[in-house]
Order: structure tokens, then sequence, then C-alpha cells
């Protein structure tokens, strides 16, 4: 691209950065914000490790693209609530008055990477998602529990309708107290608790979970002088789908039937009509996850089983939903400002 070029889309306001930071990897992208739908263009993903700020990627990233927007959104995994943002599992921090100023920004949103996700659910395709239970096509219903493990457990609620917009709710609803079911599962519990103070849902359903579960399964005390050797959770999961190893096979089996569990839980107390998994994990082992007791724990919740029958449930297969639903949040920004 020229430099005459690259002036000319500096200069359009329909042009907006929009960014998914977690604690390995920056993604940044560029949307038009004038588009009739949301788009992502010269998307790039930057190892974390090798800046020393999420400004001094932000601006490597821009200079790289050849564009000086003046609108962004960030999805950041930490709560984004006030003015200070330090992300979890990053040593980053940052004002986002300061940053926008030092950007030269009109506007900069800050966002939590699963209000993202959430917000990236009405854009979504059938190409985007695999239906577990319900139509696979139709109007989404709300409202809509989103929720997923990678590192962490992310929850967040989108609320409204196609006729009058859709609006994400930030929640850190992974980190309620985990209620383990039988006794596999309640060793489990007592297992992380020992290890960390408490167990909560994240605790269990997130990589690192996934890991302690299969430690537990092996054999695993809550010992603490017990030297404990925990595997790789993408090991785990691979050896699981390969179907030799027995143990692997019943770990990922206990972490989708809690997951299962808590999806349940989770569609009660937000009165979801739908059930959005997402997260880096669940999409590597979809098939596993139809045919384990995900859906029958889902289910088991007394009385109400029979309203929870009605509850359509989609993965998210889309590669980028953070970079989505910054684009999403920042036109629906941009919508209520005209």
């Amino acid at each position: 691209m020229t430099m005459d070029a690259a002036s000319k889309r500096a200069c359009a306001p329909d042009v907006a950065l929009v960014a998914d930071i977690g604690g390995t990897n920056a993604r940044f992208a560029l949307t038009d914000l004038d588009a009739p739908t949301a788009t992502l263009r010269e998307m790039r993903a930057l190892k974390a490790s090798e800046f020393a700020s999420l400004e001094h990627a932000i601006e490597h990233y821009l200079a790289e693209v050849g564009v000086a927007p003046k609108r962004g959104a960030l999805a950041v995994a930490s709560p984004a609530d006030r003015d200070e943002i330090r992300l979890t599992n990053r040593a980053w921090s940052f004002s986002r008055s300061a940053l926008q100023k030092t950007l030269g920004f009109d506007e900069l949103r800050v966002i939590n990477d699963f209000g993202a996700v959430a917000w990236a659910v009405p854009a979504l395709t059938q190409a985007d998602r695999e239906t577990l239970h319900g139509p696979t096509s139709g109007p989404l219903r709300g409202p809509v529990t989103v929720m997923g493990p990678g590192t962490g457990l992310g929850v967040a609620m989108l609320v409204g309708d196609e006729t009058h917009g859709w609006h994400a709710v930030e929640t850190e609803g992974g980190h309620v107290t985990y209620a383990p079911i039988g006794e596999e599962e309640q060793a489990i519990a007592r297992w992380l608790t020992s290890q960390f103070g408490r167990c909560s849902n994240e605790r269990v359903l997130c990589g690192a979970g996934l890991a302690h579960v299969d430690a537990v399964l092996r054999g695993a005390t809550h010992d603490l002088d017990a030297k404990v050797v925990l595997r790789d959770p993408a090991d785990i999961v691979a050896a699981a789908l390969a179907g030799h190893d027995v143990a692997a096979r019943r770990a990922l089996a206990r972490f989708c039937a809690v997951l299962g569990s808590v999806a349940g839980d989770a569609a009660l107390i937000h009165g979801a009509r739908t059930v959005v998994i997402a997260g880096g994990m669940v999409p590597r082992f979809l098939g596993f996850l139809r045919s384990s007791a995900f859906r029958e724990k889902f289910l088991a919740k007394g009385r109400f089983a029979a309203w929870l029958e009605n509850v359509t449930i989609h993965c998210i297969t889309h590669p980028q939903p953070g970079l989505l639903g910054a684009a999403m949040a920042l036109r629906a920004s941009a919508k209520a400002t005209t």
C-alpha cells in the first residue's frame, strides 16, 4: 500500500481499531464502521511477551498497517469497569483515559474479553457455530448465557432482541463457588480447595482445571507434601480423543459433565433461552462433548429439567469472536451517538 493510500485511509473516520488482549497474545484488526455488517481486516496476532506495554503493542500494529484511526475498542482479559485497567494474566496495566490521549483517539472503549464474545453472538452466522441442541437457524432468542473455558472461565449475558438491539452484560460468574455432585466431583473439590483455599467453577473449568481433574482421577490426594505431576491440558485432550488413554478420557468426560452442570445453573440464573459455549478449549473436542454427559447434566435440575429442554445450545467456532465482538460494541456505540 502506498503512503498516499495509507494517508487517505488514516483520515477516514469510518476505520477503527479493535483488539483482543489476552495473557499470551494481543490480537488486532481494523473494522469499517460504515459497512453494512461488522467486518475485520488486517488481522494480526502479536506475542504479548515481546512488548513492554499495551501502548507499545498498539503503536507497533498501527505502524505496520499504516493507519491512524480515531476510534477503537479493546477487549481485555480483566475487569474493565474503571479507568485503571490491570490485566489478570499479563503484567500490563494502563489508564484508559491516558491511553486514549496518547493514541489521539476521539473514542476508546474498553470491555471485558468475554463481554466482547457476548457482543459477537448476534453477528455469528450458521457457519460460525455448531448447534448442540435446538434449532440450527432462526432468530436468536434472549436472554443469552455466554460462557466458556479457556485460560479461565468466562461468563457473560446478552439481553435484548433483534428488533430493539442487543446489549452485553459483563459478569465474573466464573468465580462463583463450585457445587460438586457425587463422590468423584467432591474429591476434585477437596483437592482444589487444598491447593487454592477455595474451589470456584473456574478452578475446574479451565485448562489448568482439566489438568487438576486428571491428576485427582489418577490418584492425587489433598496431601500438600505429596508430589503431583500435572499433565499438559492439550496432551490430555489429544490422548482422550485418540482413545488409548483411559485416564485422559475419564478426565475429559468429567470435565464435560461439570461444564454441562454449570451451564444449566447459569441458564437458570439468567433465565436464558439460549446458551452459547465459547472459549479456546471446547471447539477442540466438540464430538467428544456431544457424546458425553454434558446434555444430561445440563438438564439435571429437578423440576426445571423440562424448562431447560427448550433452551438452545450453540458452540462458537468463529476463529476471532473477541475481535468481532469489539467491532460490534464499537458499532453499537457509534449508533447510540448518531
